[in-house]
């Protein structure tokens, strides 16, 4: 069943924004690794942007810009995360499609202390961004 928000009328995630140093690579890994689709597009190199349909009508909006020299490790996102309805198949795509698997995955006890089944697995992507796959029968 899906919910809505009463306070804020059609709310609801619209995209996620990442920044890239190399651009050509993002774009392959992104749209030809996992078949995400480009929208919109703008900017001209060295300052590229484009919204990448990941097939639900939500967004990844990627950002042409330089390499972060360093990475605070308590920034406040810690990742993001993508549905899949196999994670499995999901996390051997990203990884032939050059992503770094940092969780192989794997059944949260967490979720079936509740009765619940939900698989994930997290893969770095080509900007460092770390991504999750997220698979569950209730969310």
């Amino acid at each position: 069943m899906k919910s809505t928000n009463e306070v804020v009328k059609g709310c609801g995630f619209h995209h996620v924004a990442v920044r890239t140093p190399d651009w050509d690579a993002s774009l392959k890994f992104w749209c030809e690794g996992l078949g995400f689709v480009p929208k919109l597009e703008w900017g001209a190199a060295p300052s590229r942007a484009c919204l990448l349909d990941t097939g639900d009508g939500n967004y990844l909006e990627l950002f042409e810009r330089e390499p972060l020299e360093n990475t605070d490790a308590t920034a406040p996102i810690l990742h993001f995360c993508f549905r899949a309805d196999d994670v499995d198949a999901a996390t051997e795509r990203a990884r032939e499609a050059g992503a770094v698997v940092t969780t192989e995955p794997f059944d949260p006890p967490v979720f079936a202390e509740k009765g619940h089944k939900v698989r994930i697995a997290f893969v770095k992507g080509p900007g460092g961004e770390l991504c999750e796959f997220f698979q569950s029968d209730i969310l």
